[in-house]
């Protein structure tokens, strides 16, 4: 069976050409599988394509590399978990007053992936090698971390306490999620990790914010003296 320059089988029979969107995504999901399976260094362009059923044309008229494939995948699985922490914000009654429920309810939005931390972890490390992407991988952290820490702020603002530095919260935010997702990724079955997890962020978020209106000082000052 010959394939089609646009990436469909030709089978002899009518030609079916997937919409360019569908493709795209088709290439996105099969390189997902075979980044986590086969390592992003020992991936081909081929191997994608054979996993998604097309030809080189139909990956090189939606990437230029898998670089640019990686980038595009991890664009929209930020979109994805920024969509879904920010609808958390206008689900009445989705956010628990608790503070710890909260930030429970919060990570769960932001799930612990193995696949994508094998992922992540490789290209990184390639990243590392190449100072455009190195350059592409910081401009990227920074904006789901300036998309994301509005987010924090505005809870923490509901629960009375104010971030005189989100920016700052938000590099302190991601070093422990970065830290602590390590941790359990390696020891799943370690029951310890998970409230420890918790207990970091919520030490960070003590750490960063403070009252919105705090008590005034108590007056330590002597009684005046009676006549």
């Amino acid at each position: 069976m010959s394939r089609a320059d646009d990436g469909s089988d030709a089978g002899g029979g009518v030609r079916v050409r997937p919409k360019r969107a569908e493709t795209r995504q088709r290439l996105l999901d099969a390189a997902f599988e075979a980044f986590a399976e086969e390592g992003f260094g020992r991936c081909s362009v081929e191997q994608v394509c054979e996993r998604a059923g097309f030809t080189r044309g139909a990956f090189y008229s939606n990437f230029t590399s898998l670089e640019e494939l990686f980038l595009a995948m991890w664009e929209q699985r930020s979109a994805t978990m920024l969509s879904e922490v920010a609808s958390l914000l206008d689900t009445p009654g989705a956010i628990p007053t608790d503070p710890r429920r909260a930030l429970e309810t919060l990570l769960a939005a932001v799930p612990m992936d193995d696949k994508w931390f094998r992922i992540t972890s490789e290209f990184t490390a390639h990243a590392l090698r190449n100072p455009d992407l190195r350059q592409a991988m910081v401009a990227r952290e920074t904006a789901i971390a300036a998309a994301l820490t509005p987010v924090v702020v505005t809870l923490l603002g509901r629960t009375g306490r104010h971030v005189p530095n989100p920016t700052a919260l938000g590099r302190a935010l991601v070093a422990v999620h970065d830290g602590t997702l390590t941790q359990s990724l390696l020891e799943p079955d370690n029951p310890t990790i998970p409230p420890y997890r918790l207990d970091l962020f919520l030490r960070i978020l003590d750490s960063y914010s403070e009252p919105t209106n705090p008590s005034p000082p108590a007056d330590s000052s002597p009684p005046p003296p009676t006549c």
